[in-house]
């Protein structure tokens, strides 16, 4: 080519980042080594969206070359622009350098011709150019890039970067100025920060522009291509089906890498059909009540039915909340909830409250720190009916009233939850929920739930998340099986004597013989009767009906 053709080459290149990848970027494939970059449509879309949106995020499916277009992208910003600074971020450093040699790749195979500027520093972690523009690999600690004027910022795996939150915080003011960003990930469930920027984006709720990738965007996956009749609302093909059963992938794989599913792709405790079959039940409350109005009511009492309350008291630290919820005794079933930031104090008077409203309801309260402070107040109240635990073990405690230093030696007030009891109340939570022997009805409760994951071996909140309303439920269900289940065991025999109970008998009060009136002899004379009718109700003499439900209080 002449010159005038290079210089016009040039400037198209410069103009259109698509046609300069296409025509002269190549990369290195497994197999065929290395290759021009034939860009895909999906592929070619997202680098047009690179150019029109400074902040776009990618919720992908893996082996579609997202973060090769993304790399290649970076290199023509390096090349065609000064001073430009791309900083590249991982879950592991090892992928972040493979960013870099992939950029590293594209500049060295371009025409001498075209590399604009020379390449003046080149290691495993950074490149510089003589125009000015470099890129390089930064570690993803706290303080990672806060001091860096960045251009471009690439995360690659941001749902698996530990403390992105944190991270991001940091970062988002180094690209305010007019950086442009690209989050990059598979999912790795819901509640971290990159399913919350992902999620936001999709609802305009942020600055990013979000982009989902599924494994059968790519026209090779394509042959074959159908919906999946054993579960509506997947596709498959021979290829997906080859690649699940080749590699082994368990669902929770599947779901991550390659079917873009947040809420299946984490390591929650509870499953994903769990997780499905709690929000089918959940419902909007019916009140919401009390001064910050936080207080959410489905069912108000019942006179015939008993209730309880389980109960974890905030740190007192701002970051988590006081959780209460009320459960009709006989079925775990919830009937209302608080869930907010009550001082001490004002949370006692809240149970308290609570407790005197639903029937004289059982307080079950964790007494650990600062729940000890808020059953002084629940004392201070003279409430009759707290759960007090054992001293030194894990059997059942004891419902005392009001005079509590009335209660025996080994019992302090309150549930105490401790390293040896709080996996088995974990246990216990997530067998009544498989089994479905609870109706839960609190989207709070359940949005806690989608974030409660395994970590090391141990079930707790996901990083930035909490697990109150999930502590105090569990409390609740472990108090039900252990302390209520046996008083339960104990009315099903009383009600099914009551249930046997019933007169309907004539008897003759008449001795033969002893009748002056001839007519009157044998007449037979009906005693007054008792009938059941329906549940605990019996029909008395007159007629009138009577609930014996009061029989079966404990």
């Amino acid at each position: 080519m002449d010159k005038a053709t290079l210089r016009q080459e040039i400037i198209t290149c410069g103009r259109d980042p698509c046609y300069f990848i296409k025509k002269y970027v190549k990369i290195k494939h497994p197999v065929r080594g290395l290759i021009p970059f034939t860009m895909f449509d999906y592929q070619e879309d997202l680098v047009r969206d690179y150019v029109d949106h400074r902040f776009n995020i990618v919720l992908k499916a893996r082996q579609l070359g997202i973060s090769e277009i993304t790399a290649a992208y970076a290199t023509w910003l390096m090349l065609f622009h000064r001073e430009k600074n791309v900083i590249v971020m991982a879950s592991k450093a090892e992928t972040a350098k493979n960013i870099i040699r992939k950029i590293e790749t594209a500049l060295k195979k371009l025409p001498k011709w075209l590399l604009l500027a020379d390449i003046i520093t080149d290691n495993k972690l950074s490149i510089e150019l003589s125009n000015g523009s470099r890129c390089k690999a930064i570690a993803t600690s706290g303080d990672a890039g806060r001091s860096e004027a960045v251009s471009f910022l690439i995360i690659d795996e941001a749902a698996f970067v530990p403390n992105f939150e944190e991270l991001w915080t940091g970062l988002y003011p180094t690209v305010a100025a007019g950086g442009r960003v690209a989050v990059l990930s598979t999912p790795n469930g819901v509640g971290n920060k990159f399913h919350s920027l992902y999620v936001d984006g999709e609802a305009k709720a942020n600055e990013f522009k979000p982009h989902k990738f599924m494994w059968y965007v790519h026209p090779e996956r394509v042959e074959g291509l159908r919906d999946d009749p054993d579960r509506p609302g997947f596709k498959t093909s021979p290829w997906f089906e080859k690649e699940v059963s080749s590699a082994n992938m368990s669902p929770r794989d599947v779901a991550q890498e390659l079917e873009c599913n947040f809420n299946a792709s984490g390591d929650t405790v509870l499953t994903v059909a769990a997780l499905k079959w709690i929000e089918e039940g959940t419902m909007n409350p019916s009140f919401k009540e009390y001064s910050d109005r936080a207080l959410y009511k489905w069912f108000e009492p019942q006179r015939e039915l008993r209730y309880f309350i389980s109960a974890d008291v905030a740190r007192g630290d701002g970051r988590d909340n006081s959780v209460a919820h009320v459960w009709d005794a006989s079925n775990m079933s919830q009937v209302a909830e608080y869930y907010g930031k009550l001082s001490t104090e004002d949370f006692a008077k809240l149970l308290v409250d609570l407790g005197r409203e639903y029937n004289k309801a059982m307080l079950v309260i964790e007494n650990n720190n600062i729940g000890l402070a808020c059953l002084e107040h629940v004392k201070l109240s003279q409430y009759e009916n707290v759960y007090f635990s054992r001293r030194g073990d894990q059997k059942p405690g004891e419902a005392v009233s009001t005079l509590w230093g009335a209660s025996a030696e080994d019992l302090v007030p309150g549930f105490t939850t401790s390293p040896k009891n709080r996996p088995l109340m974990i246990d216990k939570l997530e067998e009544y929920i498989r089994n479905k022997t609870i109706t839960i009805r609190s989207k709070r409760l359940l949005e806690e739930l989608k974030t409660f994951i395994w970590h090391a071996g141990r079930p707790e909140a996901m990083s930035g998340c909490n697990d109150d309303a999930i502590m105090a439920a569990a409390i609740g269900v472990w108090i039900r099986d252990t302390f209520l289940a046996p008083n339960y065991m104990s009315m099903d025999i009383q009600k099914k004597m009551l249930s046997s109970i019933g007169l309907n008998r004539t008897l003759n009060n008449q001795i033969e013989g002893a009748a002056k009136d001839p007519h009157s002899a044998h007449r037979p004379v009906t005693m007054s009767t008792y009938q059941r009718e329906t549940g605990n109700k019996m029909r008395m003499p007159g007629g009138r009906s009577e609930n014996f439900s009061w029989l079966l209080k404990g």
